[in-house]
Order: structure tokens, then sequence, then C-alpha cells
């Protein structure tokens, strides 16, 4: 397989549109009428967003976040969509926590993610093949877990091969940061696999586990890059959007430990954040405090687009993963959606689309 560096930006496009079908093919979510309509608004988009941040010296690097959840309701028969229809569906929801584990899916993300290959990369949503031990015979032909042993090796190794440096969210297994061996390392994380390797706190009320968790990437190179990979709580209660607001706190102004998250002198913000910074301010505070913090005359700026046109990356409505930095800017593509394309992805199964970026440092203020 031909590994795609990100050479020229046309060459860029013209291989990830191959890769991501047309918004039509993720059409059959169950919606109320005026969310389909938005649902048409939202998904006329651009594709190429450059942001500015300043930064330190370094080669480009490629970046990816992607949330992998098999939260999209199958709309045909099973023999048509990898073999997973709504049984399938009904299994994941039930045992797997809607976690990537359909064996199917998870050799297409991973035949995905190898063509990119990104040299640091975030997942949500991974199922942690350990879990398998509670989940029934009955409920395993498929999956992960129909043929998984203690020690096999996690979905997100499956995916990414053995060139990545793995390591999970303390508390939280299904989220995870990789960086490719041939860009750097996670420092602190001998083994190539670290459960709860990376740092994070657990907020109080907010669910088990730490959902913003920090990473100092030593780059090959020798410069650093601290990372945050972040996935914020779901839903739309007072309680939730709570939460979410106290999590972005942990990432700009106290991760724990008294300091901000985001420590170093380059900083990379990679992930889902179960909110709209652009579209959302009027009705989830976290929203607006995530604009208090990112864009305008503020250091840190938004690599990928917040504007109403943006690409919806969320069921083609929202804009939620984010890829955010004070020290580089970025070339931003949402794998494209050219129905007639043969696409990488053409089952329906997922919920988020990835987000890729190639990054370089900022020119430094004169």
């Amino acid at each position: 397989m031909n590994t795609l560096r990100f050479g020229s930006g046309n060459e860029m496009v013209r291989r990830l549109n191959v890769l991501w079908p047309s918004y039509a093919e993720f059409s059959c979510f169950s919606c109320p009428p005026n969310v389909l309509l938005t649902a048409v608004v939202l998904t006329i988009s651009v594709f190429y967003v450059p942001v500015f941040a300043e930064g330190n010296s370094g080669e480009a690097f490629t970046v990816m976040t992607f949330n992998t959840g098999t939260g999209a309701s199958p709309c045909g028969d099973a023999e048509d969509n990898l073999g997973y229809g709504r049984e399938q569906a009904h299994l994941s929801d039930k045992y797997y926590g809607n976690g990537l584990a359909w064996k199917p899916a998870v050799a297409a993300v991973g035949d995905f993610v190898r063509e990119i290959s990104p040299d640091i990369v975030a997942f949500q949503e991974m199922f942690c093949c350990e879990d398998c031990v509670a989940v029934p015979e009955e409920a395993r032909a498929g999956f992960v877990c129909e043929d998984w042993q203690p020690g096999a090796p996690s979905v997100a190794r499956l995916v990414l091969g053995e060139d990545y440096q793995i390591a999970t969210h303390p508390g939280n297994t299904d989220k995870c940061l990789a960086v490719h061996k041939r860009f750097g390392r996670i420092r602190g994380c001998e083994p190539d696999f670290s459960p709860g390797g990376l740092e994070g706190y657990r907020v109080e009320g907010c669910g088990g586990g730490a959902r913003v968790a920090r990473a100092v990437v030593e780059r090959n190179d020798g410069g650093l890059i601290t990372v945050i990979s972040y996935h914020g709580t779901s839903g739309f209660s007072a309680h939730d959007r709570e939460c979410r607001k106290q999590q972005v706190d942990q990432i700009f102004v106290d991760f724990g430990d008294g300091a901000p998250g985001v420590n170093g002198g380059a900083n990379l913000i990679l992930g889902d954040l179960n909110t709209d910074p652009k579209r959302l301010p009027s009705i989830d505070r976290s929203a607006r405090r995530w604009r208090e913090f990112a864009g305008g005359d503020n250091p840190f700026h938004f690599i990928t687009d917040r504007g109403m046109c943006a690409p919806g990356a969320y069921l083609g409505l929202f804009h939620i993963d984010h890829i955010v930095s004070d020290a580089f800017q970025g070339e931003v593509l949402y794998p494209a959606r050219n129905p007639e394309i043969a696409p990488a992805f053409p089952f329906q199964m997922f919920d988020h689309k990835p987000v890729i970026a190639r990054m370089t440092p900022h020119p430094p203020k004169k």
C-alpha cells in the first residue's frame, strides 16, 4: 500500500476524495424534519481551512482525531453493510458501548488510518477488549470478542499496527492517543501500549476516569509538543454542559494539579468537544467557554474551521471534532464526500468523521 504523506495540497485532496462517501450515503439517520433541513444547510462545506498560531521550529507533521463510535443506525440489509445490521447495532449498544468493535469495521478503519499515516492521532470510543469478559457468547459473533483471549491486541493496536506507541486516558480506556515511532515518543511511557499511560484527572460528578488527558511528545528531531487528548461529556442537560465547561477549564485553567493542562511551549489539542463553539454558544456554556480561550486575540486558535459553513463532522449537523493549537498553523481536510468516487467507508456505522490536518510551525512574530 502506498502511504499518504501529504505532499501537495491537490494530491491530498485527490487521495482523500476516495476515502469518504457523500453525505447522502449517511443520510439514513432517524431525524425530525427540521433537523434534516438543518443538515442540508449545514453540510454545504469548504474543505481547506488554514488558521495561524504562534509556535516553535520543527518539520511539518500530520495529526488526526477520530471518534470511532458506532452510533449510526444502519438503514439497509446487513449483508450490504459489512454484515452489520440492526441486530448487530443493538448488540453494539448493549454490550460494546457503541465503541469500535465490529471486526470488518476495525479492518476498514485500519486501512484508512494507515493510508493517511498520521504522526499523532487521538481516538475516542474504541471498545476496550479487556471488557470482553463481560460479553456473553451469544453477543460475540462478528465482534472482536468472538476470538478474544487475555493478552490479545487492543482495538487501537489492530487499527494502527505495530508502528505506534499508544497510551489511554486514566480510567477511560476507550480514549487514547498514539504517536508514530518515526515521529517521536510519549514521555514517561516505556511500553508501546500503556493503559492509563496519559496524565489526567477525573472531574468530580462527571463520570469515571479522565476525559481530558495529556502527553508530552518527544519528537525525534528534538522538539517537544504538549498534546491534550479530549472527549467532552455528551448530552445537553445543565449538568452535561457544566461538566464540559469544567473540562475546558482543565485544559486552560487548572488541569487538576493547579496549572493549565496546556503547560508546554508548543501545545496541541485534539478531540471530540461534544459541543460546537460556533453554532451552540447561545445554549451551551461550554461552547462559550471555548471561545474565551481560543480564537480572536487569544494565543490559542482553532485549526479546524468553526464557521456556519464548516463541515458538520458529526452527523453532518455540527462541527464538534476539533484541532486547536497555540504553536502551529494547519491545512485541514475532511475526507471528501464525492458520490462519484468509491469511498473507503461505504457502510453505515460511524456518526463522526475523521478530521485530519497537516501541521506546520507558525512563523515567529517579527
